[in-house]
């Protein structure tokens, strides 16, 4: 079967032009089928720039194919703050009505066709682990091509967006120091987490910058120590802990110390099936969130769809809840499945998360590690719907906070803060766009700006700390005024 050409009238991302199979004669070709929600798709990023990297100089040309899960990613701008986000130095062809997705019969997140120098599909491959298959296919489809003398000598030219530099970039989870008044963030792009001193509630000052802006795994002091896209943030006692999402591991920050350890994790993903292990000798799998409950730091373990819980003495790791199989099935520990866990708080004898490709709201118990669903039905079931649990609709979410029975929600892909009333079970919006006095950054004028995939809310002060992540901002929800600000940050 011959690679078809591209449907006119889609949209190409991160590239200058179009491309088109008159371009592509005599390359390599190896198209990655996509959605940017999708753990497995995030996983295999760097497996497709280490490729691409390796094969610079050679005719071989990747193209990422977004095949939209959810609606809110069917947006082009969310698509390319997803490729902003995740460093993609490829082109992205836009496949919202997954008319490519049909065609070459694919049926899972991330799948890959390799397409030879003669346009003839020679392999293809779905999940994460194929790089070491797919660099042989590549090799082979080379060499073959060179052998039939059909390998083009000048590679075509593919120029990928520029990106802009903001001084927040993606902000992911937030934290605070009650006592002190002190708000942490995960200021995920720039690989670090910046510690600020609450003046008011809409001003404060950076107190802490803790790691640099280039991406590194390294211990040490806060200007030498490196994290790679850190995520999920945990304050307890005189210690942040962080999740160090894309190391796959649990750092430590001594607060008085000015000084960060790595806890668990050994900077490799874990498999499919790990149950844990003691300090640096196990292997993590996409820590996102982090909460203390006693003696255990528990964390949502977005790439293995599971809760696991650290021992804070002894930093020993392993597996609490969740089998590892992704989908909503409540039940004991061991048997039930979870789908992507990115946010989680502690409620009244239990923990309380956002399970994200469910789009669920979800506890698990502490003392058993009973699963149960508060909100949420299904892969595929999702929308913006408010009143009780056995109807509402959340999308995407990826933070949670527990408040006096009140769980405040960031509805990351329906841009908004829902608010859901465990005694009476009742789900209730807060924020969204849909507000006729909001606006987004493409509009000239408007009266607030509205949010933007949001990572992460905390209450504090009867206010809403939000991490405004796809706006690079913090904002402030006043509980009282029920007024919008940005977080003013000196």
């Amino acid at each position: 079967m011959k690679l078809k050409p591209f449907p006119p009238n889609t949209a190409w991302l991160n590239t200058d032009k179009p491309i088109t199979l008159e371009e592509l004669k005599g390359h390599v070709v190896l198209l990655d089928f996509w959605t940017y929600c999708c753990i497995n798709c995030i996983h295999v990023l760097p497996e497709l720039a280490w490729l691409e990297e390796k094969y610079k100089d050679e005719p071989v040309v990747v193209i990422g194919v977004h095949s939209a899960k959810f609606e809110n990613e069917k947006d082009i701008g969310n698509i390319k703050h997803a490729i902003a986000r995740y460093e993609i130095n490829h082109p992205v062809l836009v496949d919202n009505s997954h008319r490519l997705w049909t065609v070459y019969g694919i049926s899972a997140w991330p799948s890959f066709l390799l397409v030879g120098a003669d346009g003839e599909i020679i392999g293809k491959a779905a999940g994460e682990g194929v790089r070491d298959a797919l660099d042989s296919g590549i090799r082979k489809a080379l060499k073959e091509g060179k052998d039939r003398g059909i390998l083009v000598s000048q590679k075509v030219s593919i120029i990928p967006d520029k990106r802009d530099s903001a001084f927040l970039s993606y902000p992911g989870k937030l934290d605070i120091d009650r006592k002190r008044n002190h708000l942490f963030v995960s200021d995920s792009n720039n690989n670090r987490v910046l510690q600020i001193g609450l003046i008011s509630k809409t001003k404060g000052e950076i107190l802490e910058v803790i790691g640099g802006k280039n991406k590194g795994f390294k211990d040490g002091s806060y200007s030498e120590a490196r994290f790679f896209r850190p995520q999920g943030i945990a304050f307890h006692k005189d210690y942040l802990f962080v999740c160090d999402t894309e190391n796959h591991a649990i750092r430590r920050i001594d607060l008085d110390n000015w000084f960060i350890t790595t806890i668990a994790g050994n900077g490799r993903q874990a498999e499919w099936g790990a149950k844990g292990g003691k300090g640096t000798d196990v292997s993590l799998n996409s820590p996102w969130d982090a909460v203390v409950q006693g003696r255990h730091l528990y964390i949502a373990m977005a790439g293995s769809h599971q809760i696991w819980r650290l021992d804070i003495d002894s930093h020993y790791c392993e597996v609490f809840a969740g089998s590892g199989r992704e989908n909503i099935v409540d039940g004991p520990a061991r048997a039930a499945q979870l789908a992507q866990p990115s946010g989680i708080a502690v409620g009244e004898g239990e923990l309380i998360f956002a399970d994200s490709e469910v789009s669920a709201l979800r506890s698990v118990r502490i003392d058993n590690g009973y699963i149960g669903t508060y909100i949420g039905e299904g892969l595929f079931v999702f929308g913006l719907r408010d009143g009780d649990f056995d109807n509402a609709l959340l999308q995407h979410p990826l933070g949670v906070h527990y408040n006096a029975g009140i769980v405040y929600i960031a509805d990351t892909y329906n841009h908004a803060i829902r608010r859901a009333d465990l005694k009476n079970r009742s789900l209730t919006t807060l924020l969204s766009r849909r507000e006729e006095s909001a606006c987004d950054l493409d509009r000239e004028v408007c009266k607030t700006l509205a949010l933007n995939e949001p990572n992460d809310v905390i209450f504090h002060d009867n206010a809403l700390y939000i991490a405004d992540t796809n706006n690079h901002l913090l904002r402030v929800f006043d509980l009282d005024s029920k007024t919008l600000e940005n977080l003013e940050i000196q």
